[in-house]
């Protein structure tokens, strides 16, 4: 990794940006030199800390492990030992029931330096009850180059009671979803353009006549951490523009009036979505077999056992999808309906959505956060931990854009295949050509963004935590079922799912959060 870098079109203006850090960091790099000496046992010191005792920093990622990630892990610790004295572990939730394996980690008081934050792993909650440390004393201390490069309004936007828990990621990105489906079999076979809910039927229904013996999608059971749900729901972003789709306990707010808060479960517009959801598992757009499959919907659809992706995926992860179907097959054409097309309302991403945050339970917060340095601004750990080896994994072609070598399934690391979203340096990322289409994308999305209205609201289910475990069972038992087409009745189906819920303590909990809701309205001015 030592080659100069070929700047491409793309990356430019960013390089600009991130010039001061960059130049912060080479003037790091020789007062390192100069600071820290000496091997595991002399003494040696960075930033003015003791660093001679070496350890190993564990840090905990979302999702599967590439299948080289011990090269890069060597290779990482190689530079790492010489240069801060540790090394590190990568380690993996694995995509199979997550939100249950994250909740563990940080419940258990096991040892982790660092584990990936965002709001959909419930970072407000998780830093309000304790399960982080306070970083605002750290960053400046052992981090300083990497503090300085954050700015001040990212900072503030991830503090949860004036304190700051984790470490944003500073691109800015768009990663709302869309629905992605096989081009080349709508021409095929002349069917329309998925830009409705009745037009996404139309094509699944029109693969599925021609192409009976085929697997429509792979969607599964997900969980967001207040209940499960079945993922294909994710097409309702193309109906509503809710301040956010799946407020938890089915309640709903219109991002134009949010202060009008309401229940979604059990009302007419529910009961005509599971009806929708009904006649589409009657169709056969998935298999009895949903509830219980455990394999990632993305690789199901690039290895070619479905043609669609109800659930969504993100401008990002659909120019990553076009990067390795070509690799996988060149004569297989995507394509891509981003909802907020239709439903109208996009939101750039909050800093709070990519993080890391060093648990309670770290044992050596310090030299993670020296470590977690080296990941952002240092472009041989960067490039190392999110494009692989070069010569081996990835090359420049002559405009500087990345190219993978070989294919998905001979590449042992693609591109971003870490899952180190977080530690995106806008300055220095390489992209595919591809990635024009997320850039392109991105732009027509500024022309219509609105703010995040919604990111910033931290419930506090104090209150009602035993009847929110009781509920979390009855979505498990009730509501995905429905949500997924599989009860015989809807009518009924729905009847007994909200006694169940209602049992359980339904209307205490949806009072209780109504309240914490339109009190954060006011304190924001949206009511």
């Amino acid at each position: 990794m030592t080659r100069t870098q070929r700047t491409s079109p793309l990356q430019a203006a960013a390089l600009a940006a991130a010039l001061a850090a960059a130049l912060g960091c080479l003037s790091g790099c020789a007062a390192e030199k100069a600071d820290a000496v000496g091997g595991s046992g002399a003494s040696r010191t960075r930033n003015g800390i003791d660093i001679s005792k070496r350890v190993d920093v564990v840090l905990y990622m979302l999702g599967d492990a590439p299948k080289d990630l011990g090269l890069i892990q060597d290779e990482v610790n190689r530079m790492a030992v010489e240069e801060l004295n540790c090394t590190v572990s990568f380690r993996y939730t694995t995509w199979s029931d997550y939100m249950q394996r994250y909740n563990l980690l940080l419940s258990s008081g096991q040892a982790i330096d660092l584990i990936f934050t965002s709001e959909w792993l419930n970072y407000n909650q998780f830093a309000q009850k304790g399960a982080f440390s306070d970083l605002d004393a750290l960053l400046p201390k052992c981090a300083p180059d990497l503090y300085a490069f954050v700015a001040d309004d990212y900072w503030d936007a991830v503090k949860v009671n004036g304190h700051i828990y984790t470490i944003p990621a500073t691109w800015r990105e768009y990663v709302n979803e869309g629905f992605l489906y096989r081009e080349d079999l709508r021409r095929k076979y002349a069917l329309p353009v998925p830009d409705s809910l009745a037009n996404v039927e139309a094509y699944l229904e029109g693969v599925k006549r021609r192409e009976p013996y085929r697997n429509i999608t792979s969607e599964i059971v997900i969980d967001n951490g207040y209940g499960p749900s079945f993922s294909a729901t994710s097409v309702l972003y193309m109906k509503y523009a809710w301040a956010e789709l799946f407020m938890p306990y089915g309640l709903r707010a219109d991002y134009d009036d949010p202060d009008a808060i309401g229940a979604y479960w059990g009302s007419a517009d529910f009961t005509a979505d599971m009806k929708m959801f009904k006649r589409w598992s009657d169709k056969g757009f998935w298999t009895r077999s949903a509830l219980s499959n455990k394999n990632p919907i993305n690789e199901l659809f690039i290895d070619g056992y479905s043609v669609a992706v109800l659930s969504g995926l993100n401008p990002v992860k659909y120019s990553h999808a076009l990067s390795l179907m070509k690799s996988k097959d060149p004569n297989v054409e995507i394509g891509y309906y981003p909802y907020c097309r239709t439903s109208g309302l996009v939101r750039p991403v909050h800093p709070i959505h990519n993080g890391f945050a060093i648990p309670m339970s770290a044992k050596n917060p310090e030299r993670a956060l020296m470590l977690y340095e080296k990941l952002v601004l240092d472009k041989r750990y960067n490039w190392l931990t999110q494009y692989g080896i070069e010569g081996k994994h990835y090359r420049l072609d002559a405009d500087g854009y990345y190219e993978m070598i070989g294919d998905a399934d001979s590449n042992g690391f693609t591109h971003e295949s870490m899952n180190g979203w977080a530690w995106r340096n806008p300055g220095i990322m390489l992209f595919d050509r591809r990635y024009r289409v997320a850039l392109d994308l991105f732009k027509e999305f500024d022309a219509y963004a609105k703010p995040d209205i919604y990111f910033g609201f931290v419930e506090d289910y104090s209150s009602y935590q035993a009847e929110r475990a009781a509920l979390y069972q009855v979505q498990s038992q009730y509501l995905v079922p429905i949500q997924a087409g599989m009860v015989e009745d809807v009518d009924a189906a729905v009847k007994e799912f909200m006694a169940r819920a209602n049992l359980a303590g339904l209307p205490k909990i949806q009072a209780e959060y109504s309240r914490q809701w339109l009190a954060y309205c006011r304190d924001r001015g949206l009511d």
